[in-house]
């Protein structure tokens, strides 16, 4: 049943870049939110000031975005030469510090925490902490051989700066979190975290500490590694629901072990229990195969859409032209590509007046015999009755049984002319979305090229 009590939240820091872990994190989060029924809450932790930018901001902003993952809470953004206007913010931590600086009073007066040497330290307790971990375990946290002799840690610096291990417990107990759903590397700070919950006098929220995402060969991933950062997926030719699928497969596993999801299908079965206890590796075919099959999967104007973003990015100004002949090219790259980068190369040349011949086909069509060929091919679409894929096919092998060839020896010319290239779309169906007049167009310019 939904429980609409379950809040979570992501709170990223603003380091100019989304860690590809930080994106799974908050997928999983926004996951159990939705499965639950419950809230998922966006917070940017940027109280260091000198990483606190806009422009880091946005990148994990438009990350998240580029991923689906709206969040429920936040101020309206009322900037009004902003891009976003109108849209829910982020909470900030840098703009709570009022909030913060009445928790340390509070503390400092019921005698939970003292100041020392300028800064503020918390009393610790000299207790081993239990962590009930959703996904770990039974944890518990006995006091290490250096803390016995000074286990208290600093809250606030001596520059007046609270630490992340004060600001994350308060804004968590404000906001009402019950989920704590994060990476295993913060899984050391959370017997601090939870003592100062009950400093607070409350009782700390559930926590589900996420296995990490490993490289291929078993190493930490940072972030100067090939797929770490989500600007990867983003600018080279992931769809987002692919990245979606794949993120949620790194340390999640349905019972059924499938592997192709819809992401409404992901949030119908996502839950914590199953969330796998081994660290997740990075396996690049698989994210590259997901991404296939997902993009001869999606929905025909999602498809156009991402396609036609594709080719704009490459310079390839799409919208000179008719939406129908738009839709009809990119119709003829369904279920070939393997990423959106792809595009360009693959159907770029219907929105180009003239063709780009590949440098490696153009001794071949200048080969003499080609230039009869080319005529008498143009000759017959010039009278095409119909100008359709099956009347285009039917003309071109009349065309070669006359002159006592295979169809290749006209096919191969015929496509370098129409495109530039040896491969690509069907032939017969590229013609029909380009029509006769540019068909006939192509074939006259090398033509002229023989006469020259």
């Amino acid at each position: 049943m939904p429980n609409m009590n379950v809040r979570v939240r992501f709170a990223p820091s603003p380091t100019g870049y989304l860690h590809i872990g930080g994106a799974r994190t908050a997928l999983f989060n926004w996951l159990y939110a939705r499965h639950t029924g419950g809230k998922f809450i966006l917070r940017v932790e940027d109280t260091d000031a000198a990483r606190n930018t806009q422009e880091a901001v946005d990148v994990i902003l438009n990350g998240l975005r580029w991923l689906g993952l709206d969040w429920d809470e936040g101020p309206i953004t009322s900037d009004a030469t902003g891009p976003c206007k109108g849209d829910r913010g982020p909470y900030y931590q840098s703009q709570r510090k009022e909030l913060y600086r009445r928790r340390v009073e509070a503390l400092l007066s019921h005698g939970l925490a003292y100041e020392a040497d300028g800064a503020v330290k918390f009393r610790m307790t000299r207790e081993p902490v239990v962590i009930d971990d959703l996904v770990v375990g039974r944890v518990v946290r006995p006091l290490t051989d250096r803390e016995e002799l000074d286990p208290d840690f600093v809250i606030v610096r001596s520059d007046g700066e609270p630490v992340f291990h004060l600001v994350n417990v308060i804004d968590d107990l404000e906001m009402g979190i019950t989920h704590v759903i994060r990476g295993e590397d913060h899984l050391s700070n959370t017997a601090k975290h939870i003592a100062l919950f009950r400093a607070f006098g409350v009782e700390p929220p559930h926590y589900a500490h996420i296995p990490l995402i490993l490289n291929p060969d078993g190493s930490k991933m940072s972030k100067r590694d090939q797929g770490a950062s989500m600007t990867y997926y983003m600018e080279g030719g992931y769809a987002p629901e692919a990245v979606v699928n794949y993120l949620s497969l790194l340390g999640w596993s349905s019972k059924d072990n499938q592997e192709i999801f819809q992401i409404a299908q992901v949030v119908e079965r996502f839950d914590l229990p199953q969330i796998l206890r081994h660290n997740a590796r990075f396996d690049h075919e698989k994210l590259n195969w997901l991404n296939f099959e997902h993009l001869r999967k999606l929905e025909g104007d999602r498809f156009n859409e991402l396609t036609v973003h594709a080719l704009n990015k490459a310079g390839y100004e799409t919208a000179k032209y008719d939406l129908a002949y738009v839709k009809a090219a990119v119709g003829t790259a369904r279920e070939k590509l393997k990423k959106l980068t792809d595009a360009p190369g693959y159907i770029g040349f219907y929105f180009r007046e003239s063709v780009e011949i590949d440098p490696a086909e153009a001794p071949k069509l200048q080969a003499p015999e080609n230039e009869a060929r080319l005529h008498r091919l143009r000759q017959a679409y010039a009278a095409a009755p119909q100008f359709d894929a099956a009347t285009l096919e039917s003309l071109l092998k009349g065309l070669a049984t006359e002159l006592g060839l295979k169809a290749g020896p006209l096919v191969h010319p015929l496509r370098v002319t129409l495109t530039g290239k040896s491969s690509g779309p069907s032939l017969y169906h590229l013609m029909e979305v380009l029509g006769r007049e540019r068909v006939l167009n192509r074939i006259d310019a090398v033509l002229a090229t023989f006469r020259r």
